[in-house]
């Protein structure tokens, strides 16, 4: 199973459409995790053209982009847990682990930098964002290979 993460999109300011190398490796996903941010219902109707779209609010999101505000879900036997913002960097293990106990995997993004880190029997994964970089050489997001119940690989992609 491809899984393409996305996170902190801000359309219509930054995502104007779907960046082509976006497009890329939407293409063969087979599902969409996004992080929040979105800012506007229409970019969740564009990805879903790709394929199935999970999706967590952000504190740019206007109100009538309906998503929760945390989201956990089983893809492939992988369970995976999702929150636009995470907190500071500092404790952010310990307390996803405490917000989202059976958790293998916890998505977020709010921050736009890209991060893959493992501690403690939990892997936090943020895609960056693939069109407002702030202070990152590129814009990014992630790709997960999901296997036989299992996360085999987790590849920030550089998209700008």
């Amino acid at each position: 199973m491809k899984v393409v993460v996305l996170s902190d999109t801000h359309a219509p300011r930054r995502w104007k459409s779907c960046p082509p190398r976006v497009a890329e490796q939407l293409r063969d996903a087979d599902v969409i995790l996004h992080a929040g941010d979105v800012c506007v219902p229409s970019v969740l109707d564009e990805l879903a053209a790709y394929a199935p779209v999970h999706v967590v609010k952000g504190n740019n999101d206007v109100p009538d982009l309906v998503a929760p505000e945390t989201l956990e879900l089983d893809l492939g036997g992988v369970s995976v847990a999702m929150i636009h913002d995470s907190g500071q960097a500092r404790g952010r293990i310990t307390r996803m682990r405490r917000r989202f106990p059976s958790a293998d995997l916890v998505i977020f993004g709010h921050s736009h930098i890209p991060l893959d880190e493992t501690e403690e029997g939990l892997r936090v994964f943020n895609p960056g964002s693939p069109t407002d970089r702030r202070r990152q050489p590129y814009g990014t997001l992630g790709v997960l290979l999901i296997d036989d119940g299992s996360l085999v690989e987790a590849t920030i992609v550089p998209v700008t």
